[in-house]
């Protein structure tokens, strides 16, 4: 028995002279073929690394572009709605207006136009200036509603002057007390102080009759008892007698502060960054040509081995399991630099709902990328002959 004992004992001893044991595989193949990616990708870490790291940046690029779009577009229409005030038709002045993006706010360029609303039409004149403070620039509004020595301040704009509601502060050398009201970067107060801090730089916003609510041609109809041209085009800018803004009219597809919202995206894409976002976005996916091409010259003796034992199928799906992962860390990766990014350049812009909106915008091109870039190669190495891949490798 104890010699019996011993030879099963010498049995299970490792041999060191014998072959190693093949471990069997488990998973389905979805999980074989990530294992098999993953192990290619660790026999060159290099080249991994620089791929993931060359198309990150370019995907970084696109979303911090984009999160500023959406995030400018997102601010214009918070400020319109400011401006509006829930009214219809918004008379702005002869110079125009313009949107500080520093104030999230939209500010005149010169006085309102003289305006006579028609019997039955209610218009109020806003007073609207930038507003120069001990601890920042603010935006400060006048209109007519706030008690004389009351300010309606915005959230933003309480942090900026560090007051609470009850507080009181010191507007057109008077003092008022603040109310927080909203969450904006403007002080609202009443016309006359408002005209003693900022001048009278404005507009008029205007409210119809309740026997012409819901009416779509409300700026056509002031148009023609005042004399002052009106559109329902966010995109006209004001002529010499000033111009009427219809934000119910023009029926179409698209709202008035929807167009409103593209003009303001529009700037940005169209602006430096965007031209930045658009080479980023190219050079990304030469990198990403580049690097499988080396990849797939590197491994043509690999794939010429697998094509000649009539593996050609499966090689596709190994290189695209490959380039699926280079391609979803490369977004990770870039996504959250992104986020990272505008935290730092654009504070007050970006948000975080924006930056979502942004990197899924980006995740729509990575489709496009890995299809050019990686199936592409490997497709053309394919159609040789397995003996002409083994003769070509060096």
């Amino acid at each position: 028995m104890t010699a019996l004992m011993t030879q099963a004992g010498d049995a299970d001893e490792a041999d060191p002279t014998a072959p190693p044991e093949v471990p069997r595989r488990t998973g389905g193949t979805g999980t074989r073929l990530l294992r098999f990616a993953l192990a290619n990708l660790t026999r060159r870490p290099e080249r991994f690394v620089l791929s993931t790291l060359g198309i990150a940046l370019a995907i970084m690029v696109v979303v911090v572009v984009r999160t500023i779009s959406i995030g400018f577009a997102g601010s214009g229409t918070a400020s319109l709605a400011d401006v509006l005030d829930g009214a219809p038709l918004w008379v702005a002045s002869a110079q125009g207006v313009h949107y500080d993006s520093r104030l999230s706010a939209m500010l005149p360029g010169g006085p309102a136009p003289p305006l006579a609303a028609p019997p039955g039409w209610t218009a109020q004149q806003t007073i609207a200036g930038a507003w120069a403070t001990g601890r920042g620039r603010l935006a400060l509004y006048g209109r007519r509603g706030v008690p004389a020595r009351q300010a309606e301040v915005g959230a933003a704009a309480a942090r900026v002057l560090g007051v609470s509601g009850g507080q009181r502060i010191h507007v057109g050398g008077q003092a008022l007390t603040v109310e927080i009201n909203g969450t904006s970067r403007i002080v609202t107060v009443a016309p006359a102080v408002a005209r003693r801090q900022v001048g009278g730089a404005g507009w008029w916003t205007v409210r119809p009759p309740g026997r012409l609510a819901g009416q779509l041609n409300l700026g056509q109809v002031l148009s023609a008892a005042t004399g002052i041209p009106s559109s329902t085009d966010p995109a006209v800018t004001a002529g010499p007698h000033g111009l009427i803004y219809d934000t119910v009219g023009g029926g179409g597809s698209l709202t008035f502060q929807q167009r409103f919202s593209a003009l303001f995206s529009g700037k940005v894409t169209g602006s430096v960054l965007g031209l930045v976002s658009t080479v980023g976005l190219i050079l990304g996916f030469v990198i990403a040509v580049t690097s499988f091409l080396a990849s797939v010259q590197e491994r043509r003796r690999e794939f010429g081995i697998m094509a000649s034992i009539g593996l050609a199928d499966e090689i596709l799906y190994f290189f695209l399991v490959e380039s699926a992962v280079i391609f979803v860390a490369a977004y990770a990766l870039g996504a959250l630099a992104a986020g990272a990014a505008v935290l730092v350049l654009a504070p007050g812009v970006a948000s975080a709902g924006a930056w979502l909106q942004a990197a899924a915008l980006a995740a729509a091109y990575l489709p496009a990328m890995a299809i050019l870039g990686a199936l592409v190669p490997v497709h053309r190495l394919l159609q040789q002959r397995p003996v002409a891949l083994l003769a070509g490798a060096s």
